[in-house]
């Protein structure tokens, strides 16, 4: 019944998990602790997103039906924009903190991508408002890593010398 939804939900759970590799990988990485600290708390995020789904498609799986009720009462929701304290980023690696976020914006931007594409091929209207949930969640974090980009740009620009312009 819910073919179409169950391969959305198994790719969406793969982005994340993906993601969270990535974070993982870029965390154990970082040259400080503070760092490290910032990107494995986005590995968390990540994968609190592929468990989610994971309990999602094992309903549908097993010819449950989900309700938006349901995704409210999962206790989902999309996190604060002041999620993430980024103070703890260690100015001396400007450079790989930004080509972290650069990636990370391109994951975010696909997945939104993702999510409105799957919106077109479901029908029925939990489906629909599920992946309205999803493009909320990727979108606070689109908008979070865009900020802090910008941020390490303008910095990094001022250490290379380019300020002011």
């Amino acid at each position: 019944m819910y073919k179409e939804e169950l391969s959305i939900i198994s790719q969406a759970i793969l982005n994340e998990i993906e993601g969270y590799e990535f974070y993982k990988m870029a965390g154990n990485q970082a040259s400080s602790e503070g760092t490290k600290e910032a990107f494995l708390e986005l590995a968390g995020e990540e994968l609190k997103h592929a468990d989610y789904l994971k309990k999602l498609w094992g309903k549908l799986s097993n010819g449950g039906e989900v309700s938006i009720e349901d995704i409210i009462e999962s206790g989902i929701e999309i996190p604060s924009p002041e999620i993430y304290r980024w103070g703890k980023i260690d100015e001396s690696s400007t450079s790989v903190a930004m080509s972290v976020f650069g990636i990370g914006m391109q994951m975010e931007q696909s997945s939104i991508v993702f999510y409105e594409d799957a919106k077109k091929k479901v029908k029925s209207k939990a489906s629909m408002e599920l992946f309205d949930l999803l493009i909320g969640w990727e979108k606070v974090h689109l908008k979070q890593f865009s900020e802090q980009y910008s941020i390490l740009k303008e910095d990094w620009w001022a250490e290379q010398g380019f300020a002011p312009f």
